[in-house]
């Protein structure tokens, strides 16, 4: 098996982040990105993904923390597409359905190579909902876009219900995770790239 991590940094004049992952991890994070809901729902991710991950990010969050939350989520994005490699022996495929006390939400994830998002289900204002005092709800979405994009995923996220705004969120990130270890994994079944392509 090959070395599946990664290490990227990327610095503008809105933020400065420096992230490392391992896809074949326990679950273990270490993360301050200056969004602390942010740094919650990545938390999230690496448990219920087992990828390891450390991310330690800066940016201009007296502003907004829209760019921070971009910035991460695209090095994030970045990571991953490095980190699967060729991406042979993988399941390439997975489904996820999660609840979250009253919220519950599915996603599925393609790693494809091809960048689509489709995001719904979300309950109306939601995304003017201010999270932990200045994360919006619009910043789950714009997440998902930037690491579905980055890591050329196809993934689809489904909100089947809910009420807190934050369990919704966290419900989003939970789902992801869990499609996304299984997609990751390395099937022993797979000969090659799963692709009758022969490439991702």
């Amino acid at each position: 098996m090959s070395d599946r991590t990664a290490s990227r940094t990327r610095s503008t004049s809105e933020s400065t982040v420096e992230l490392e992952l391992n896809l074949d991890g326990t679950g273990r994070s270490s993360i301050d990105t200056s969004v602390p809901f942010f740094d919650h729902l990545l938390t999230a991710f690496a448990k219920h993904s087992l990828t390891d991950l450390t991310v330690r990010a800066s940016g201009d969050t007296h502003i907004d923390a829209h760019h921070t939350v971009e910035d991460v989520s695209i090095v994030l994005g970045d990571a991953i597409r490095e980190a699967l490699g060729d991406k042979a022996g993988i399941s390439r495929y997975g489904d996820a359905l999660v609840p979250l006390d009253e919220a519950l939400a599915q996603a599925v994830v393609d790693i494809s190579g091809r960048p689509y998002l489709v995001h719904s289900g979300e309950p109306e204002g939601f995304e003017f909902h201010l999270i932990g005092g200045h994360f919006t709800g619009s910043l789950v979405r714009h997440a998902f876009e930037a690491i579905t994009y980055h890591a050329g995923l196809t993934v689809h996220v489904r909100v089947l219900g809910g009420r807190d705004p934050h369990h919704i969120a966290e419900a989003e990130f939970k789902a992801f995770a869990r499609a996304f270890r299984q997609a990751k994994a390395l099937d022993p079944l797979v000969v090659g790239i799963p692709s009758t392509k022969g490439a991702l």
